[in-house]
């Protein structure tokens, strides 16, 4: 089931998550939904706090980055068949020079500036059934996890932007909290009127 993703604004995107166990209710069906929500929404990641729940699940598919020329053979193979779940995930450390790459978010569509992240990510999570796993990733694919993993810390790609890039985007953002936006894919406003 497509779920609305929560709009720039709503408080939920600012909570830091809670870490659930495996008898956390109706988890493969909710893992399933937010499979369906971020395909629906042509996204390469989409965190719980999206969807409104405040818990430590991301996903990650770097598929539609595969087809990009500007990345080599070996690259493009990695990017196409990257797709995982990460439940509890823990950042443990982040290596490397920060690069800059053109971000956007589902919560805050038609937004999309430079963000600089390092380049290499060592994280521990479990997947859907559990498992603990501890990865090193790089390159586009850890900058997709760190963007995910914000979202259950509460940060989103626009806090790590310069004063001024917030002022220049502050109206945008108010439009987008207030609904006065259009987009493809299902979304729910925090301040959008109710209509009588």
């Amino acid at each position: 089931m497509i779920l609305p993703v929560v709009a720039y604004g709503d408080p939920v995107l600012r909570k830091k998550a809670k870490a659930i166990t495996k008898d956390y209710p109706n988890l493969d069906a909710l893992i399933e939904n937010m499979k369906e929500t971020m395909y629906g929404a042509y996204g390469v990641g989409l965190a719980a706090p999206q969807i409104g729940l405040p818990v430590r699940i991301f996903l990650v598919d770097t598929e539609p980055f595969s087809e990009d020329d500007a990345y080599s053979e070996e690259e493009q193979l990695q990017l196409k068949n990257f797709q995982r779940t990460f439940i509890n995930a823990e950042i443990l450390e982040e290596e490397g020079d920060e690069w800059a790459f053109n971000e956007g978010c589902l919560s805050i569509p038609d937004v999309r500036e430079d963000v600089f992240r390092k380049p290499k990510v060592t994280i521990r999570y479990q997947d859907e059934d559990f498992k603990e796993h501890v990865e090193v990733f790089d390159g586009l694919i850890a900058r997709v996890v760190q963007h995910e993993y914000d979202h259950i810390e509460g940060i989103l790609f626009t806090d790590k932007l310069s004063s001024l890039k917030k002022r220049l985007i502050k109206g945008k953002l108010t439009n987008i909290s207030k609904g006065k936006i259009k987009v493809d894919y299902r979304m729910r406003f925090p301040l959008m009127k109710k209509k009588r």
